[in-house]
């Protein structure tokens, strides 16, 4: 069994929407564990080099809803590396929105940034993975794509969708040897999707109490899910620890996604 430390040395990653947040987090644990690493994010912060710079990860301008920018992405890293063997589709939104308010723009915005890249993020991937024998794909989900949500249905049905895009490519890709599974979290701090969620509520402390009071576990450890944690589980699923595990969809909810919490 490899090294925890060194798990992924000699490996190529992509990482979207990796500047702030979850993507950030899990590029630094990719790269921690011996991943060269290209991060794409529609807005670079420059405020990144300080962690990035001495882990050698590269920081390029990418919108995903644009395919040229995204192919470009993507094709970059592997032939500046060499090969492929991650790819980390993270880059989303919400949208917090009934039907009745949802624009065509709004759905095609939500459905464009997070199942579209997503699909064509991974048919950019597959052919360097092949080339190599193999590789790894984690789209990034959520427990909305476990459980319908009443207040943003479109984002439910971006991450559902989502989950059963990862259970066909996985299904479709075993004979290449190409891995594709999924994580769902629940409430991560410190993101940009929460943040600006807290933002708009007139009562942020009563916001996040109410985040934390939603996961039965979260709530037991009185805080909501660090991107860490999801990072790590990220490594994992790339790794060959988990060179059997494809297709999955492993939710890190703190038990949201399991139904009615205890009183």
């Amino acid at each position: 069994m490899t090294d925890r430390a060194n798990r992924l040395q000699g490996q190529i990653a992509v990482v979207t929407g990796g500047s702030r947040g979850i993507g950030r987090a899990t590029a630094l644990r990719l790269a921690r564990a011996g991943a060269q690493v290209t991060v794409g994010d529609y807005r670079i912060d420059p405020a990144n080099e300080a962690d990035f710079g001495p882990l050698q990860i590269r920081q390029e301008v990418c919108d995903v809803r644009d395919l040229a920018q995204l192919r470009s992405l993507i094709d970059g890293a592997a032939a500046r590396g060499g090969r492929l063997d991650i790819l980390v589709n993270n880059a989303g939104i919400v949208m917090v929105k009934p039907v009745t308010d949802v624009s065509e723009d709004d759905w095609d915005r939500c459905l464009d940034t997070n199942l579209k890249a997503a699909f064509f993020g991974t048919k950019y991937a597959i052919p360097h993975m092949r080339a190599v024998g193999g590789g790894s794909i984690v789209n990034m989900a959520s427990n909305a794509g476990l459980l319908p949500r009443s207040h943003d249905p479109v984002y439910s049905i971006s991450k559902m969708a989502l989950v059963g895009l990862t259970k066909g490519l996985a299904l479709s890709h075993s004979p290449d040897r190409i891995r594709v599974n999924c994580v769902c979290p629940g409430p991560v701090e410190a993101t940009g999707i929460m943040d600006e969620e807290l933002a708009l509520q007139p009562d942020r402390e009563a916001a996040v109490h109410n985040y934390i009071a939603a996961s039965p576990l979260a709530r037991a450890w009185d805080r909501m899910i660090h991107p860490d944690e999801i990072a790590e589980a990220i490594c994992y699923l790339v790794s060959d620890a988990a060179r059997m595990v494809t297709g999955t969809s492993l939710a890190i909810d703190g038990g949201k996604s399991l139904g009615v919490p205890p009183r």
